[in-house]
C-alpha cells in the first residue's frame, strides 16, 4: 500500500491558483499526470478523474504552470485542440475581453479573407479594421500598464508582435473601447493612409476541451496561423518560456488536468 501511495504522489503534483477575468472569478487546482498518454486518452482520464484537461485562462497562469512539472518532464497536453469541422472564431489576444460582433469597425469590404487565410487583424491611420495573414509583418501596436499606446515602427509577424507585447509591456492593442481612443488616433497620425497596423485580433479553429471561450493562446513564435491543423492538439514546453506548440494529437506524453468551478 505504502509503494502504491508513493507512485500515485510521484505521478501527479497539484497546484492551486486564483484565476480573475473581467466578468469571472474562478478557483482552478491543476494537476500534472506523469503519465504518457494521446490527448484523448489524456482528455478521458481528466474527465473521469478531475475536471477535464487543463484550460488556460491567462498569462499568469502560465508562469504558475512551470512550478507543477516533475521529473524534468519538458512538454505535456493541455486542453487546446484544433476542430476541424469547425468554423474560425474572431477573439481579441488580450484574455480579458471577448469578441463582440456588434461591436466592430470593419473597412468597407472587410474582413474580405483574400488569401483565404486571413487571420490577424490590422488598423488603418482611419482606425477602421480589416484583415490579413498573420505572418505578414507589419508594425504594430500596444498598450503599456499605465494605458499609455505606442505604436513599434518595427515590422514583425502577428505571433511576433504579441510576444514582443507581452515580454516588455502588456498586449497588443485589444477590444473596441481601446481602439477607439483618440490616444490611438493621435500614436498612429504619422504613418501613411495605407499602412498596415497589426492589433489584437485573430481569428482560429482552436477549441477548449471543457467547451469554455477562453482566448488566451500562449504560441511559440514559430506558430503558423494559416495551415489546415487536422488531428492537432496544444501541448506546453515547460523549457521554452511556457510556450505552446501543436503536434499529432496521438503522441503520447504527459499531460495537466484540472479541478475547478466559475463563481
Amino acid at each position: 500500500m505504502h509503494e502504491q501511495l508513493t507512485t500515485r504522489q510521484n505521478r501527479k503534483t497539484s497546484f492551486n491558483l486564483l484565476v480573475t477575468t473581467s466578468v469571472n472569478v474562478s478557483l482552478y487546482e491543476f494537476h500534472y499526470i506523469n503519465e504518457n498518454k494521446n490527448w484523448t486518452e489524456a482528455q478521458q482520464y481528466c474527465r473521469e478523474n478531475h475536471t477535464d484537461l487543463a484550460t488556460v485562462t491567462n498569462m499568469k497562469d502560465m508562469k504558475r504552470l512551470i512550478n507543477i512539472s516533475a521529473g524534468g518532464q519538458r512538454e505535456a497536453w493541455i486542453g487546446l485542440y484544433y476542430q476541424t469541422d469547425g468554423t474560425r472564431k474572431w477573439h481579441w489576444s488580450d484574455p480579458g475581453l471577448e469578441f463582440n460582433e456588434n461591436e466592430t469597425n470593419w473597412n468597407q469590404g472587410e474582413p474580405n479573407d483574400k488569401t483565404g487565410w486571413q487571420n490577424c487583424g490590422i488598423i488603418w491611420k482611419s482606425l477602421k479594421w480589416g484583415d490579413l495573414s498573420c505572418n505578414d509583418p507589419r508594425y504594430f501596436l500596444y498598450r503599456n500598464s499605465s494605458k499609455k499606446y505606442h505604436l513599434i515602427q518595427e515590422r514583425k509577424t502577428w505571433t511576433e508582435a504579441q510576444s514582443y507585447c507581452r515580454e516588455k509591456h502588456t498586449d497588443l492593442i485589444s477590444g473596441t473601447k481601446q481602439l477607439q481612443d483618440e490616444e490611438v488616433k493621435k500614436e498612429t497620425s504619422s504613418v501613411g493612409d495605407d499602412t498596415y497596423i497589426l492589433i489584437g485580433l485573430f481569428r482560429e479553429k482552436w477549441r477548449w476541451s471543457d467547451g469554455s471561450s477562453f482566448s488566451f493562446r500562449n504560441w511559440t513564435k514559430l506558430f503558423d496561423n494559416q495551415p489546415e491543423y487536422r488531428g492537432q492538439c496544444a501541448m506546453t514546453v515547460f523549457g521554452d518560456g511556457v510556450r505552446w506548440k501543436n503536434e499529432n494529437c496521438d503522441g503520447r506524453k504527459p499531460f495537466i488536468c484540472y479541478d475547478g468551478e466559475m463563481f
